[in-house]
């Protein structure tokens, strides 16, 4: 088997193994989804979940969101870690989409990209959960998976999305994306993998005495 055979093997077991994974954040619109991934950077999805109802009642939009007062919103948002520097970025960037974007999120991955709190692993969630855009979002599952798989090779996230956008069909990027987290959360663990229970462990680099695991 060849390296693009091993790839494809790789991607229909995750596909057989995970048919309805789907993004883990609560989310009715572009906005929401942007206000929850901003939330979930070192945070997991069950806490954002857990505070993004008060917050989107009390702020639904862009508009109200940005007359909110840092106080408050730390208030709401205070489970979810760092929340000083969030509330700020939060109230940032619904000032921003109502000043240049008539309050909505820009389907665009460079304007995304420049509003506060957002990096290119943000802008590629929204990308692709909310705007259907082909996209791969590298978070530390995808990381940590990837790498140790082989479908990666590389010691930092933009890399790895690099090399997953060569080895993955286009087509099959969000999907994967969705893919790789569920194997990440449910049998690749960060600490003691579930090697022997893996369906890609006859295939998987890491179990077979050649990491590439670069945490």
């Amino acid at each position: 088997m060849n390296e693009t055979e091993r790839y494809c093997e790789i991607l229909d077991i995750l596909e057989k193994t995970y048919p309805e994974a789907r993004p883990a954040l609560h989310f009715a619109n572009p906005f929401q989804l942007l206000v929850a991934v901003i939330l979930s950077a070192q945070c997991t999805d069950i806490k954002v979940n857990m505070v993004t109802p008060a917050l989107f009642e009390r702020y639904p939009d862009a508009k109200a969101l940005s007359q909110a007062s840092t106080e408050d919103v730390e208030a709401l948002i205070r489970t979810c870690g760092l929340y000083h520097n969030k509330a700020k970025n939060l109230i940032s960037m619904a000032n921003v989409l109502m000043q240049q974007y008539g309050g909505n999120v820009p389907e665009d991955h460079d304007a995304l990209e420049a509003l506060p709190g957002v990096g290119r692993k943000t802008a590629n969630v929204v990308m692709s959960c909310a705007f259907g855009a082909d996209a791969i979002a590298v978070d530390t599952h995808v990381f940590r998976v990837t790498n140790r798989l082989g479908l990666a090779d590389a010691s930092d996230v933009l890399n790895t999305e690099y090399q997953l956008m060569d080895h993955i069909p286009k087509n099959k990027w969000s999907r994967a994306h969705h893919w790789l987290i569920f194997h990440g959360r449910q049998i690749c663990h960060s600490r003691n993998p579930a090697c022997t229970e893996c369906p890609l462990s006859s295939l998987c680099d890491y179990a077979n005495g050649n990491p590439k695991d670069k945490k």
